[in-house]
C-alpha cells in the first residue's frame, strides 16, 4: 500500500496485483512512477495518478525481486533477483526492451553510477565474491544501449 508520508498512518490506496511479500521499491526521478519487487518473482511499475492497475509487470527467473534502482536520468531501471540474474529495462520503451545479465553468485546489492554510464553488482560468494562493473555502450544494430 502507498502511505501518506506526512502522517505515516493514512493509507492513500492499496496496491493490488502482487501475490506475496514485498522486498524492494524505488521511485523514478519523475516522482510519478515507482516500482515494487516482491516474493512472487515480479516487479510491478506503478503510476501514482492511476493506482488501479500496474503500468508493467516484469518477471524474474529464479526468485524474489530483492533490489530495484533507476538511473538518475530515468532512462533505465534495474532489478535484481537473490542470485544469478539482474535485469536492466529501457524505461522509454515502456519496459519492453530488456537486457538480462547472468552470472554465478548471490547478489548483495546493485547500483548505477551517478553519471549513468556504469552499473555495479555486488556478488556475495566465498569463492567468487566481488563487485562487477558494466559500462554502457550503444548497440547500433538494435538501436538500444546495452551494458557490458
Amino acid at each position: 500500500m502507498l502511505v501518506d508520508s506526512q502522517t505515516g498512518k493514512v493509507t492513500v490506496t492499496p496496491l493490488c496485483g502482487h501475490l506475496d511479500f514485498s522486498f524492494a521499491s524505488a521511485w523514478h526521478p519523475d516522482g510519478v512512477t515507482f516500482a515494487t519487487g516482491k516474493q512472487d518473482k515480479t516487479c510491478r511499475v506503478w503510476d501514482v495518478r492511476n493506482l488501479s492497475k500496474s503500468v508493467a509487470v516484469l518477471k524474474g527467473n529464479l526468485g524474489a525481486i530483492r533490489s530495484i534502482r533507476y538511473t538518475s536520468d530515468g532512462q533505465y531501471m534495474m532489478m535484481a533477483e537473490p542470485a544469478d540474474f539482474v535485469h536492466v529495462y529501457d524505461v522509454k520503451s515502456g519496459y519492453e526492451k530488456e537486457q538480462e545479465i547472468y552470472f554465478f553468485g548471490e547478489i548483495s546489492g546493485i547500483s548505477f553510477s551517478p553519471d549513468t554510464e556504469s552499473l555495479f553488482i555486488g556478488v556475495w560468494d566465498r569463492t567468487y565474491g566481488g563487485l562487477l562493473e558494466y559500462g554502457r555502450q550503444k548497440c547500433v544494430a538494435k538501436g538500444i544501449l546495452i551494458f557490458n
